[in-house]
C-alpha cells in the first residue's frame, strides 16, 4: 500500500474519532460539568500523549526554542480552555452531536476570513462563496419546521466556541513555526487541564461526586485518551504523508462524522431541513478549503492539529 494511501487512511480515522468525540461529550454532558470534562479528559490526554512526545520528540532543542515553547503552550492553551468551554457548554444544551459539529466546523471558513479583516492576507473567491453555504446552512440546520428558527443559548456559545477555534488555529500558526510540534501541542493541552482542574475544584468541587465522573467514564476515556492524544498522533502521522489539499479536506469530514455517529446512538433529533442545513454547512466548509488552480496550502489550513473535540 502507497504511503500517501496509509496517510489519508491515517487522517480519515482522525476524522472519524473526532467526530464521534461530539457524541461522546454530548453522553458526558449528562452527569458532569464542562470545567469537570475539561480537566479530566485534558489530563487523561496528556498522560496517554507523553510517550508519543518522548519517543517520537527526543533530544535537545535551543534556549529560543524552549522559551517559544513554554510562552506558546501558555497562551494557546489558555485559548483552548476557553474554545472547549464554550464548546462543552454549547453541546450539554443543545444535546446534539451533529449540531455541535457542524457550527464548531465553522472555524475552518472563519480562518481565512480572519486573516484576511486583520491582517490583509489575500482571501481567493472560494472562501466567500464557502462562507454563504455555511450561513444559508446554520439557517436551515437551526431551523424546525412549525417552530421557525430556533436559534438558542446553545447555538450561540457553539458560535462563539468555533470564534475562539478560529483563534486558537492562528496562534497555532504562529508558535508552530518556532516550537516542536508534539512539544508544543503537549504544553498547551498541559496548560488547559491545569486550568480546568482549577475551574473544576472552585466551581464544581462543592457538587461534585465520584459516582458522577463514574457514570461519566466512558466519555471521558474516549475524549482523553482517542480524542486528544490519539486523534493528534494520527493527524500528525497522516500530514507527514499525505497532499496538504487533501489532508484539509479529510480533516474536515469530522463534521460530517458528528451527525453521522449523532444519528447512529441515538443523540440526535435533526429535521429534514437540518440535514440539507447539514449538507450545505459541509460544502461550504469543503469549498473554503480548495485553492482554485493551484494544490498548495498554507500552514494555517494544516496545522490545526489541536483543534480539541
Amino acid at each position: 500500500m502507497k504511503k500517501t494511501t496509509l496517510s489519508n487512511l491515517a487522517l480519515l480515522l482522525a476524522a472519524v474519532i473526532w467526530g464521534f468525540a461530539f457524541v461522546a461529550q454530548v453522553d458526558g454532558a449528562k452527569y458532569i460539568s464542562a470545567f469537570t470534562m475539561i480537566g479530566i479528559r485534558f489530563t487523561i490526554g496528556i498522560i496517554a500523549l507523553l510517550p508519543v512526545v518522548l519517543i517520537v520528540e527526543r533530544g535537545r532543542t535551543s534556549k529560543e526554542e524552549r522559551r517559544e515553547t513554554v510562552k506558546g503552550s501558555v497562551i494557546t492553551g489558555i485559548v483552548l480552555f476557553a474554545a472547549a468551554a464554550f464548546q462543552q457548554y454549547g453541546i450539554a444544551i443543545t444535546s446534539s452531536a451533529g449540531v455541535s459539529g457542524f457550527i464548531t466546523g465553522l472555524y475552518t471558513v472563519f480562518v481565512p476570513i480572519a486573516y484576511f479583516l486583520f491582517f490583509r492576507r489575500k482571501t481567493g473567491i472560494q472562501v466567500w462563496i464557502g462562507a454563504g453555504f455555511a450561513l444559508i446552512g446554520l439557517f436551515l440546520l437551526c431551523y424546525k419546521p412549525g417552530e421557525g428558527l430556533s436559534f438558542g443559548w446553545g447555538e450561540i456559545l457553539l458560535l462563539v466556541g468555533s470564534v475562539l477555534w478560529t483563534a486558537h488555529v492562528m496562534l497555532v500558526d504562529h508558535f508552530g513555526k518556532r516550537t516542536r510540534p508534539l512539544h508544543y501541542s503537549w504544553g498547551q493541552f498541559a496548560t488547559c487541564a491545569l486550568i480546568g482542574l482549577i475551574f473544576m475544584a472552585i466551581f464544581d468541587g462543592p457538587t461534585l461526586s465520584l459516582s458522577a465522573i463514574f457514570d461519566a467514564k466512558w466519555a471521558l476515556l474516549y475524549c482523553g485518551a482517542l480524542s486528544v492524544a490519539g486523534g493528534f498522533t494520527l493527524q500528525v502521522v497522516g500530514q507527514k504523508g499525505a497532499d496538504p489539499t487533501y489532508a484539509v479536506i479529510i480533516l474536515s469530514t469530522e463534521s460530517a462524522f458528528s451527525a453521522i455517529g449523532g444519528a447512529i446512538f441515538g443523540v440526535d433529533s435533526i429535521a429534514i431541513a437540518g440535514y440539507v442545513g447539514c449538507a450545505l454547512m459541509f460544502l461550504g466548509i469543503i469549498c473554503s478549503q480548495i485553492k482554485l488552480g493551484s494544490k498548495k496550502r498554507g500552514a494555517v489550513e494544516t496545522k490545526d492539529a489541536n483543534k480539541e473535540r
